[in-house]
């Protein structure tokens, strides 16, 4: 298929690179021209501005808006609707606000645009893995562009899955599968989940447990590491290697995942992690993920608790944390100590 991708920064330039090779012809545009060119080395087509973008693509025309969530995309789309012409969709791969995705399909809607969110996940390491995608937007434009999808996905099997129900041998029953209703695309990675701003919200969702497993694995180490300090009781005192140990979960564990992988790695290449600072942004995706649950009343303890630490860490000398300093030693004269104890 013939794609625009507007974008081409670490997600946007290896999702092009990945169409490239599944034979599509990839028109690109970045305002940094060297990401352009780079793209153009790799066989794509290059553009100097939007407009000359849509020029070159046929209709009905296709561009994925692969920018920062925020300003830079609705700017981005805004100028592709009054470029586009009627039977033309737009993609917006980032990480949107599901709401806003909704607005937008209605505003589009109105010049006869199409309108497709598409939660991606993969990160830099999509372009040899793949991308699992959440797709919302109009059915009959999410298959029309299956093509573009199923090169960017995993594919069946790929990237580390678990067997499941298209796996070789397997007995499960698939309720897709019936003689009105065509195979899941589920399996190979990707799967439209719904009308506008589905995509989106699946993947808010789905980086809201993310948080949640992250922090997770960071409270379970820090308690194994912490095993070996001298506040330890001698007789219970263990020196491990949290590396071995991440290696070993990461063979039959429940615990096994794409996540203890990549842990794995990073204690392979700095044991203490000294190189971190242990501030930890957040991308936005958990606090409307947290917000989500209150609107709907759902009580999501371990997403909140998560996100919460997030901002937490962010801190130096809280001033929440000199507040009870100051009240234990109010009502019970407990003097403070330092970081180090003393």
């Amino acid at each position: 298929m013939q794609l625009g991708m507007v974008g081409l920064g670490r997600m946007g330039g290896n999702m092009t690179q990945r169409l490239l090779r599944g034979g599509h012809e990839v028109i690109v545009y970045d305002r940094d021209s060297e990401a352009v060119g780079a793209a153009v080395k790799a066989g794509a087509v290059g553009s100097s501005t939007l407009d000359d973008l849509v020029a070159g693509l046929e209709a009905p025309r296709t561009v994925w808006v692969m920018v920062p969530a925020g300003d830079a995309t609705e700017k981005a789309i805004a100028e592709l609707a009054g470029l586009l012409s009627p039977g033309d969709t737009v993609i917006d791969g980032g990480n949107t606000w599901f709401k806003d995705d909704v607005a937008r399909a209605e505003k589009l809607a109105a010049g006869h645009l199409h309108y497709v969110d598409v939660g991606t996940s993969g990160g830099v390491w999509g372009l040899d893995r793949g991308y699992c995608m959440t797709i919302g937007g109009p059915a009959e434009i999410v298959e029309r562009l299956d093509p573009l999808f199923e090169t960017l996905a995993p594919g069946p099997g790929k990237a580390g899955a678990v067997q499941g129900r298209d796996a070789p041998g397997s007995d499960a029953h698939d309720p897709s599968e019936t003689s009105e209703a065509p195979r899941s695309t589920a399996p190979k990675g990707y799967v439209h989940v719904g009308p506008a701003g589905a995509g989106h919200f699946v993947k808010m969702i789905h980086n809201g447990i993310e948080y949640g497993m992250m922090q997770a694995f960071a409270e379970g180490l820090e308690i194994l590491r912490e095993s070996g300090s001298d506040r330890v009781d001698p007789r219970h005192r263990y020196d491990l290697d949290l590396h071995d140990i991440a290696e070993v979960w990461r063979h039959g564990s429940v615990v096994s995942s794409w996540l203890l992988d990549l842990l794995e790695i990073a204690l392979r290449e700095d044991r203490d992690l000294s190189a971190y600072s242990g501030y930890v942004q957040d991308s936005g995706e958990g606090r409307w993920t947290v917000q989500t649950a209150i609107e709907e009343d759902v009580p999501a303890h371990v997403l909140t608790a998560s996100l919460f630490t997030r901002f937490q860490s962010r801190q130096e000398n809280s001033y929440a944390m000199r507040v009870l300093s100051a009240l234990r030693h109010q009502f019970g004269g407990h003097v403070e100590q330092n970081k180090n104890g003393g």
